[in-house]
């Protein structure tokens, strides 16, 4: 029996369009690497449509289109009945392709569930004997790998960190220390069984491409384990190796470094502040690790000095109502006011809300910046250290001698006994070769996850981002995103294009921020959340929410941005999500909630004049920023 592929004709081409359309509505892909190529789509238009002409014009149609043996041999057999047809021969069912995954942390995680959920077979390469990565605390830092100190608390909520699929625990505290954090992953390295497809330490030597890349996008990815090497070829890599390794230490711009007596060590070395007790330290740079180390340390030290060049505003992490901050800032309402308002509007608000608390002058760090201009830092305690004179705010250091500091201001402080240089990190590939340079924290990224130059899209870096917000369902996003262009779901565009898409965001990025290593790779949740989102079809419709379920819709528009709302629609659509976006208030509180108490003053995560204010303006909203 043979079948003639221009059989149908029109009536053909026209189920092609409906193909075209179901693919896209029922998240499946039609690629030329999917097992089943086009039939699936089809087979709902038959299930739909019944038996008949649309039944056989289906089912010849899916027939033609088929991917592999298995399509076809379920077509044929909707066609004569169950049985064999030795005179086709069709070639056999493509292999799942191999995904090298670099890194067991947060990123490597998600990136091994992405890689499952596509069908996909990823292989996960940890140096060291856990997951993971940054959040995992050691006594001694280990060469190559983060490092944290035992005290250590993330600055993103649980709502706004979580995986997009998985809730952390509604009795979790909002900010957790890094041993419950832990015990997330852990949880959700169990529930989707992820444990099973990670080589524990294995270090990744080399990823070189194949000579036959152009046409193939393969790697051989050589790694080591005990001693011993062993090379592989992987279809496909996700970098998710973190930038929180390497040290930076700029040891050049402080005169007299080498003829101080006392200890000097990077930020990444701190793990106790007892060994401080009774001595002068000097803390260098404000940003997070630095505010972080002046206040813990000033538990124990006779004085801290907390050196900055710029200065900083500094953000609570309880906020409004006492939520958390980031719960409060991150909704689609305020990135709509954000988005309406000129700049120097949002930063004077921005600025006068921060001085209500505290007078940044007043205290020495008012920053020589704007407050949009800046990654923020996120300090509850600092406020109080300086106010009871256990840190004095210090300009930068101008010159060092053995055993003081003069700073810019011409001021001077003897006796200094140790200095903590929190003054950031340099990432780098070196097992990439030169296939990804890195120049002052630079790198050339599309979308900071794609190599422009690369013949096929095959290399994914995932979490190599400094977000407004919370890395983890950054780097779940990025993750899925990849892993649909590795399937062939979904494409990027060409070189040139990807180029001039960098080009403007970094321009943009010089505009809006100072100068600093760590403003190159610098992103805002919400914006860049969406823009991938839209890559692969899972940016929440606005507009149709509030046509079909409005209270979720509300919350959506005025609540958290949390990462539930990108499991609404599309591929990877997830049925918990409407549920785990209604209930998220509850989640916030239930930790809080440890004594009974009269509730009867209320106040919600918005006061009602504020929804009587989003209400006026939720038409605006959805109208000219949704669609």
């Amino acid at each position: 029996m043979k079948l003639n592929p221009s059989f149908m004709g029109i009536a053909l081409r026209s189920l092609l369009a409906i193909d075209l359309w179901a693919s896209k509505q029922l998240g499946v892909c039609a690629g030329e690497n999917s097992s089943w190529g086009s039939a699936r789509p089809l087979m709902k238009v038959v299930e739909i449509s019944g038996h008949g002409i649309p039944w056989l014009a289906g089912t010849l149609y899916g027939l033609c289109r088929s991917g592999s043996s298995a399509g076809r041999e379920v077509l044929l057999n909707l066609l004569f009945g169950k049985r064999s047809y030795p005179a086709l021969k069709f070639p056999k069912t493509m292999a799942k392709k191999r995904v090298a995954i670099i890194g067991g942390g947060s990123s490597g995680l998600c990136s091994i569930k992405c890689c499952l959920d596509e069908g996909l077979e990823p292989v996960c390469f940890e140096s060291s004997e856990d997951i993971g990565g940054l959040w995992r605390f050691k006594e001694n830092p280990e060469e190559d790998r983060a490092s944290i100190y035992k005290s250590v608390i993330i600055n993103t909520s649980k709502e706004m960190m979580c995986f997009s699929d998985y809730p952390i625990p509604d009795n979790y505290p909002n900010y957790m220390p890094n041993f419950k954090i832990m015990e997330y992953f852990r949880q959700y390295a169990k529930h989707f069984d992820l444990l099973k497809y990670i080589r524990f330490r294995t270090k990744v030597c080399s990823a070189t491409r194949r000579p036959d890349f152009a046409s193939s996008g393969q790697w051989d990815v050589v790694v080591e384990t005990d001693g011993k090497q062993e090379s592989s070829i992987f279809d496909a890599i996700m970098v998710c190796s973190g930038h929180h390794t390497t040290a930076h230490m700029p040891l050049d711009t402080f005169p007299g470094i080498q003829k101080f007596q006392g200890r000097y060590f990077h930020s990444r070395d701190y793990k106790d502040p007892i060994e401080f007790t009774g001595k002068r330290v000097i803390v260098i740079g404000i940003g997070n690790s630095g505010g972080d180390l002046a206040v813990e340390i000033s538990h124990t030290a006779d004085q801290v000095f907390l050196s900055t060049r710029r200065g900083a505003w500094i953000l609570n992490r309880v906020s409004d109502k006492g939520y958390p901050g980031d719960v409060v800032l991150s909704t689609r309402f305020n990135l709509l006011l954000k988005q309406l308002l000129l700049p120097h509007i949002v930063n004077n608000w921005a600025e006068d809300r921060l001085n209500e608390r505290f007078n940044h002058s007043h205290y020495g760090l008012k920053p020589q910046h704007r407050f949009l201009s800046q990654h923020p830092t996120i300090n509850d305690e600092l406020p109080n250290r300086i106010i009871s004179g256990k840190v004095q705010v210090k300009p930068n250091i101008r010159e060092l001698t053995e055993t003081a500091a003069v700073f810019e201001d011409g001021s001077k402080e003897e006796d200094i006994d140790c200095i903590v240089f929190a003054t950031g990190y340099s990432f780098s590939f070196p097992f990439l070769g030169n296939t990804l340079p890195v120049t002052n924290n630079q790198v050339t990224l599309y979308k900071y996850v794609f190599p422009p130059h690369l013949e096929k899209p095959t290399l994914a870096i995932i979490g190599l981002v400094q977000p407004l917000g919370a890395i983890m369902p950054i780097s779940e996003m990025q993750a899925r995103w990849a892993s649909r262009v590795f399937k062939g779901c979904e494409t990027i565009p060409s070189e040139s294009e990807m180029l001039s898409d960098i080009m403007a965001k970094k321009t943009a990025m010089e505009k809006r921020y100072v100068r600093s290593p760590r403003h190159t790779i610098q992103v805002d949740y919400i914006e860049y959340m969406d823009e991938l989102a839209s890559e692969i079809g899972v940016k929440p419709n606005i507009r149709s929410l509030f046509l079909t379920n409005p209270k979720l819709a509300w919350e959506v528009l005025f609540g958290p941005c949390t990462p539930f709302q990108y499991r609404l629609q599309g591929p990877g659509k997830w049925a918990g999500a409407k549920k785990a976006i209604l209930t998220q208030h509850d989640r916030i509180i239930k930790p809080l909630m440890t004594r009974p108490t009269d509730n009867s003053a209320g106040g919600g995560l918005m006061s009602f004049a504020f929804k009587m204010a989003g209400l006026a303006v939720a038409v605006f909203a959805i109208v000219f920023t949704f669609f």
